[in-house]
């Protein structure tokens, strides 16, 4: 493998026989052996990936692959085949068509970028040639849409967050972790055009970046207003570098001074003091300008948050109004009084169910009240007809006695006759 590159081989790159296998070129029929077609298209399309990802690039060409993947003075010999496969399947797409099927105007910013021959490869394919010239430059989809997302990410981390446009300079300072080159930078860029987060636009001959800000689901176009507020950006930039500048010039100023002091050159000494009023006094005239500017900044800053919150009241009396669209006083006086009406017969409905259990409940009490009468009246000293209790021995009767049984002394006629043992 060639050593410019940085890329960890794979754990067979040392196999000779299967190398020699996937160094071999594809066959021109799939169908001849399915198995092997496919083993040899996924190890060099992951590879290609791979590739890429390690050298932290988004875009690669054939003779970059064949410099990348050389082993023993040998280049692979279908790399050319598995572009074209990789772009059959959309997982890669030339970097000029790529550019063109964003709605931007990627020419006018791109320039210098997309330096490739793009009518090369249309040509040979509407004549039917299944050749990739060597240059033609590929964007790998999957690769630039991570590093548009980490891009994205780095800007909302940083401290450009607040301001909404950047220009080209700023945020190719700022992506220099993430992006290994400028090319690398516009293709993320492009891709974040493509999802509406990002619009790139030209002023006075500036390529500047406007970002979309967070709660948005799409970055708006670049107004008069977003003008406005990236020069008052750009001037306090700028007059904030100058007083900064100017406050350095002023201690040179005053430490010339002493030196010349020391050496006794006390006219020279005071030169110096002079111009280093004169520079404190532009210092300060400066320094002046930049607080109106900073304090215009917050008005503008201010008067968003207003605006923000106007819309959230007007959004908001536009639900209320939504939500009482079919509530009148009239219906809700109709309401109260259907509620109190039905309260009302529940209430009668209570009281009358209850008053129907006490009524029952007083009927079993009298109802028990003479059950024990009768059972008073039903008692034996008040039963009558029935003979008086003899007190006198009885005569023993003359009659027969009754089989199995013994004849014993009645003393009293709750007594009854006992079996015979």
């Amino acid at each position: 493998m060639s050593n410019s590159t940085e890329m960890t081989p794979p754990p067979d790159w040392d196999d000779d026989e299967r190398m020699n296998f996937m160094f071999s070129d594809f066959k021109e029929n799939r169908d001849v052996n399915t198995t092997d077609w496919d083993s040899k298209m996924d190890f060099w399309t992951a590879l290609v990936v791979k590739s890429c990802r390690d050298r932290g690039t988004v875009c690669v060409n054939l003779q970059e692959l064949n410099k990348t993947f050389r082993r023993k003075e040998k280049s692979p010999l279908g790399l050319a085949t598995v572009l074209q496969s990789m772009a059959r399947c959309g997982k890669i797409q030339r970097e000029s068509e790529f550019a063109a099927n964003v709605d931007c105007g990627w020419l006018s910013w791109g320039v210098g970028l997309l330096l490739v021959k793009p009518l090369k490869w249309t040509f040979s394919t509407l004549l039917g040639s299944g050749r990739v010239p060597l240059e033609e430059s590929f964007v790998v989809i999957e690769l630039v849409k991570e590093k548009a997302t980490e891009l994205l990410r780095v800007y909302r981390s940083s401290e450009f967050a607040s301001r909404s446009i950047l220009s080209f300079q700023e945020l190719c300072a700022l992506s220099s972790d993430v992006c290994v080159d400028e090319s690398t930078m516009c293709m993320a860029l492009l891709q974040l055009q493509r999802d509406k987060q990002v619009m790139v636009s030209l002023h006075e001959g500036e390529k500047i970046v406007k970002f979309s800000q967070p709660g948005q689901d799409r970055v708006s176009t670049v107004s008069d207003v977003d003008i406005g507020i990236y020069q008052l950006q750009r001037s306090e930039k700028l007059l904030g570098e100058r007083v900064e500048k100017l406050g350095l010039e002023a201690d040179k100023c005053r430490e010339e001074a002493k030196l010349l002091l020391s050496e006794g050159k006390k006219s020279q000494a005071l030169r110096c003091l002079r111009g280093r009023k004169r520079v404190e006094k532009r210092a300060d005239n400066l320094f002046a300008k930049l607080e109106t500017i900073r304090g215009i900044l917050d008005r503008i800053a201010q008067s968003q948050t207003d605006k923000m919150v106007m819309q959230a009241y007007q959004a908001g009396v536009s639900a209320l109004r939504l939500s009482l669209k079919d509530v009148t006083v009239e219906r809700a006086e109709n309401l109260v009084d259907q509620i109190q009406e039905l309260c009302d017969t529940q209430d009668e409905v209570n009281q009358t169910i209850s008053t129907g259990v006490t009524g029952a409940d007083e009927d079993i009490d009298e109802l028990e009240e003479e059950l024990k009468s009768l059972l008073d009246e039903s008692k034996p000293d008040s039963i009558s007809g029935l003979p008086e209790v003899p007190t006198k021995p009885l005569r023993p009767s003359r009659e027969p006695s009754l089989p199995g049984y013994q004849q014993k002394k009645i003393t009293s006629p709750a007594k009854r006759l006992e079996p015979a043992q």
